[in-house]
């Protein structure tokens, strides 16, 4: 890896740490103490859209930190070709390159 390529992952580490951080602190505060009615001006149906999708957002970076930490941050993992930096910077949480994520998302 070169010195510019490290930079950029940790560029991108610092910033999945972030997005944990808010996406924490938005689940949080969409799941505090509450009785099941109108919350924060939304409708249950929306409030329980919200909420999954936080937890969706969080268990992704959190994914996303754990490969990190285990060495397989920007490897595919349906063919562990390298992921490129690109679509990471856009997509930090991305498991798949490209042409894999087609063939999963199919």
């Amino acid at each position: 890896m070169t010195v510019a390529e490290h930079r950029q992952f940790e560029a991108l580490h610092r910033a999945l740490e972030e997005q944990f951080a808010l996406q924490t602190a938005q689940l949080a505060a969409l799941t505090q103490d509450g009785d099941g009615r109108e919350r924060d001006g939304y409708d249950l149906d929306t409030h329980n859209a919200l909420v999954a999708s936080a937890r969706q957002a969080l268990a992704e970076t959190t994914a996303a930190l754990q490969r990190l930490a285990d060495g397989t941050y920007g490897r595919c993992e349906r063919c562990q070709a390298d992921i490129p930096l690109e679509r990471l910077e856009i997509l930090p949480h991305a498991r798949h390159c490209v042409p894999c994520q087609s063939k999963v998302a199919a």
